[in-house]
């Protein structure tokens, strides 16, 4: 599992003027935390642990992300069906 770098402000203000990099961005942070959750979900957790709060939590951010990685045309596609 990659070891998460927290963003820097430098990164965040390329990332607000430069959709690529955005993207990319977007990516390796989604990479980063699909692998947490596979690593939450090879330790089993209990129905009411800390950790399947935790992974719910983890897929819930996944999925956001992932709307953000596809854009907002992708995603105002799927609620208006």
């Amino acid at each position: 599992m990659t070891a998460f770098a927290p963003v820097t402000e430098a990164q965040l203000a390329q990332a607000r003027s430069d959709p690529a990099f955005r993207k990319k961005l977007l990516e390796q942070s989604l990479e980063v935390l699909l692998a947490g959750v596979q690593k939450l979900r090879n330790a089993a957790p209990s129905q009411g642990s800390a950790s399947a709060k935790q992974m719910r939590e983890a897929i819930a951010l996944a999925v956001r992300l992932a709307e953000m990685i596809q854009g907002p045309s992708d995603r105002a596609r799927r609620r208006s069906r």
